[in-house]
């Protein structure tokens, strides 16, 4: 059984995962009104991942006998600028997350809560991830300035992402 104060933080992390979900459609929006296709397929197939992460903990707290209240979701911004600046901010916005789910991590360790551990390592593991492919992106980004062919050549190489 989950402790209320670990279901309510788990509460809280399924709405900032699908934030984020909402964050990157958002993103990919901005992406087609350009004809970055490209890098708004990855974007979309981006926030269905962050809807499986949310549904991953909305299940894990049904199994544990806890109650799933789902929150309100903020509007994310309408602009993000350069997909340079974009991306920086994907960056950033994983990082929040990765800092996010230490946080649960700890959380679920001080309540004694074992199998929450164990479900976490898995965010863990897949916040490495994260931020590694944000950062690969960002470091192309930086090396063609966000601009030019390697704009394009980055377009199509992140069209190709399965998901």
């Amino acid at each position: 059984m989950l402790s209320k104060k670990l279901e309510e933080a788990l509460n809280e992390q399924i709405k900032n995962e699908l934030y984020s979900a909402y964050l990157y459609l958002a993103m990919a929006a901005q992406c087609e009104a350009q004809n970055l296709n490209g890098f708004a397929h990855w974007l979309k197939v981006q926030a269905k991942e962050e809807i499986g992460h949310g549904m991953k903990i909305y299940d894990f707290v049904n199994d544990r006998g806890g109650r799933v209240i789902l929150k309100a979701i903020e509007q994310p911004p309408v602009e993000f600028g350069t997909p340079l600046d974009m991306f920086k901010k994907v960056l950033e916005h994983e990082q929040k997350v990765t800092s996010m789910i230490n946080q649960l991590y700890e959380l679920a360790k001080q309540e004694n809560d074992y199998p929450a551990q164990v479900m976490l390592q898995w965010f863990i593991d897949e916040q490495v991830e994260e931020e590694k492919n944000a950062s690969y992106i960002l470091a192309l980004l930086n090396y063609t300035e966000g601009k030019g062919q390697g704009l394009v050549l980055l377009d199509r190489e992140l069209g190709k992402r399965e998901g």
